[in-house]
């Protein structure tokens, strides 16, 4: 695991793009991947290629975990929970101290790793705001 690079932008959207297409993930444009590269953590093949990502970004002492995907072929083999695990270093060297997410799945991965449902308004609310009503997505909270 390590910090995505600012060039990195394309290759998360690429690797994001599955996701978005079986609904997993919202769409977001390439632009939004570029500008905030230096969000993600990465897992990197031998090849180069990504094969994992997920984005943290900061809302005051609180942290939004956000386009939290692995690669099909690498699901079940411990590199969501080694994502997870670099986020919550990450976050806990920012000084933050609770952890937001949405998902529109079972969320048992997050469950596994501690959070919890959470009501929104104790979210950051431009962070809510931006939330899509018709995804029905949980929120869930973590804290550190």
């Amino acid at each position: 695991m390590r910090p995505a690079r600012e060039d990195e932008g394309p290759a998360l959207a690429a690797l994001s793009g599955p996701f978005v297409r079986t609904g997993a993930l919202r769409e977001r444009p390439l632009s939004l991947y570029v500008a905030r590269a230096g969000d993600f953590l990465v897992a990197q093949a031998a090849d180069g290629s990504l094969e994992g990502c997920l984005g943290l970004r900061e809302h005051a002492a609180a942290g939004v975990l956000y386009n939290f995907c692995v690669a099909g072929h690498r699901q079940g083999s411990g590199m969501g929970g080694r994502l997870l695990h670099a986020a919550f270093a990450r976050a806990r060297s920012r000084a933050l101290t609770t952890l937001f997410t949405a998902t529109t799945g079972d969320g048992r991965l997050f469950v596994r790793h501690g959070f919890v449902p959470a009501c929104p308004s104790l979210a950051p609310s431009g962070w809510v705001q931006s939330l899509d009503p018709g995804r029905n997505a949980r929120v869930l909270t973590l804290g550190l």
